[in-house]
C-alpha cells in the first residue's frame, strides 16, 4: 500500500514538472510510512544517516514544493512546530493534550456543514478541518 501511494507521489511530482532527487525520495518516503506526522526536524534527524549532506532548511524546502503540488498537508496546532501529512484521502485528527501525539481517523465527509457555512454567511468555503482534542492511552496509562 505504502509502495502504491509513492508511486502515485512520484507520479504526481513528474506531472507538476518538479525533479525527482534521491532527497525528495527519501522526504516523501518517510513522510508516507510514518503515521506520526512528523515535524521538518524529525524528518531530517531521520535521514541525516543516509544523506549526510542534507540540511534542515533542504527538508523545509521540499516539503513547501510537496505542499505546492499538493502532497503534503502542513498541519499547525498551536504554538508547537508544523507538522506535515501525506495527503491520502480527507481525514481528521485527534490530538493528544500531554504528549502532542496525532492520529487519524475517518469520518464521513462534513459536505453539509460546507454547505449550510456558506448559505449562512455568504463565504465561499474552500477548505475545513477538524481536530478533536483528549489523552491518548499511552498518558491514561501514565497518569494512574
Amino acid at each position: 500500500m505504502a509502495e502504491e501511494k509513492l508511486h502515485e507521489a512520484i507520479d504526481a511530482m513528474k506531472n507538476s514538472g518538479v525533479r525527482i532527487t534521491p532527497q525528495r525520495h527519501a522526504i516523501l518516503e518517510h513522510l508516507i510510512q510514518s503515521m506520526s506526522h512528523p515535524t521538518a526536524d524529525e524528518i531530517y534527524k531521520s535521514l541525516e544517516g543516509k544523506f549526510p549532506n542534507m540540511s534542515v532548511a533542504t527538508v523545509y524546502n521540499n516539503l513547501r514544493v510537496f505542499k505546492e503540488i499538493g502532497l503534503v498537508k502542513e498541519l499547525t496546532y498551536g504554538d508547537s512546530s508544523s507538522r506535515f501529512d501525506c495527503v491520502t484521502t480527507d481525514h481528521y485528527h485527534i490530538i493528544c493534550d500531554d504528549c502532542g501525539k496525532i492520529v487519524d481517523f475517518h469520518y464521513p465527509g462534513l459536505d453539509e456543514v460546507e454547505t449550510l457555512a456558506e448559505q449562512v454567511t455568504g463565504f465561499r468555503v474552500g477548505d475545513h478541518r477538524m481536530e478533536i482534542y483528549g489523552k491518548c492511552p499511552d498518558c491514561q496509562k501514565s497518569k494512574h
